[in-house]
């Protein structure tokens, strides 16, 4: 079968997995919201559309051959804009379709009390873009059913890499220590991102799937690493109950779960980057960390 993909949002992660399946497509194509950025899409070696809210007439005939279908745009209280303006072409005018990946969040398992979480755990989301996403997810595997085809939902934990990771928050500045007695969070690497979810397409897998690293950890941990690797003093602790946090970073600390990604692995996905200091490390040392786009 020749692949064609499709990616609605080819931002950092969007762009990384049109780096990955390059290698086995016949063509990839994506969205940008913004012209500004369709000459980045270009020289990524994607094929470029505008999506502003409708689907642009001249992506239909990309989308009529499309065999792989990527989902990388965040709902919003309006609900998953991509369903919203795609819902009818998706139903009616891609007779190529054969697997559809929905990017999600870990934050959909909501707070677990640092507890082990896998795909079976009840989701209890805390923050409104989390319980948009649970909606969203659902309406995607209703829509798989409904067309007798394979959706996966890929459960996204705290991305970084290139161009995004305490190297760079460090260079600017703005890296804090904040201590909360007890608060991990979940990590993935953008490599795992684009490597996982080219692995679940090309088996055609169904379902949810947890994709994040190995190792859950205190946040202050992962800043006090990346200090010690560049060879620079750390921040400052900042006690939670100090930090000033706006309203949003305060509700990541809302949450506290470890995630498990042994459903990932029992499709024979193999993590690239299992944790985060090794991965600091390597970028590091090979001077990608600083990245080419944000």
């Amino acid at each position: 079968m020749t692949k064609r993909f499709f990616i609605f949002g080819a931002g950092y992660s969007g762009r990384a997995i049109a780096r990955e399946v390059a290698r086995e497509a016949a063509t990839v194509a994506g969205t940008t919201r913004s012209a500004e950025k369709v000459e980045e899409l270009k020289r990524a070696g994607i094929v470029p559309y505008l999506f502003q809210g409708t689907i642009p007439a001249e992506a239909k005939d990309a989308l009529a051959s499309t065999t792989h279908l990527i989902v990388s745009i965040a709902p919003d209280a309006e609900g998953d804009p991509v369903l919203a303006a795609g819902r009818d072409v998706i139903t009616r005018a891609m007779p190529s379709l054969r697997w559809i990946g929905y990017l999600s969040t870990v934050g959909v398992y909501g707070d677990h009390g640092g507890a082990w979480v896998d795909e079976t755990a009840a989701c209890d989301p805390v923050s409104d873009r989390s319980k948009q996403r649970l909606v969203a997810e659902e309406e995607w595997m209703r829509l798989g059913a409904a067309l007798n085809l394979p959706v996966a939902i890929i459960r996204l934990s705290g991305i970084y890499g290139p161009g995004r990771n305490a190297f760079c928050s460090l260079h600017t500045g703005k890296a804090r220590r904040i201590v909360k007695p007890g608060q991990v969070f979940n990590r993935i690497h953008v490599g795992d991102i684009a490597g996982a979810t080219a692995h679940l397409a090309r088996r055609f897998e169904t379902g949810i799937f947890s994709v994040t690293d190995d190792a859950p950890s205190p946040p202050q941990d992962v800043v006090a690493h990346a200090a010690a690797v560049a060879g620079r003093q750390p921040p400052t602790e900042i006690a939670f109950e100090d930090a000033d946090l706006s309203p949003m970073g305060r509700s990541f600390y809302g949450e506290c779960k470890r995630v498990s990604n042994a459903r990932l692995k029992g499709t024979g996905y193999r993590m690239r980057h299992p944790e985060y200091r090794a991965a600091l490390e390597t970028m590091w040392a090979d001077g990608s960390w600083r990245g080419e786009e944000s």
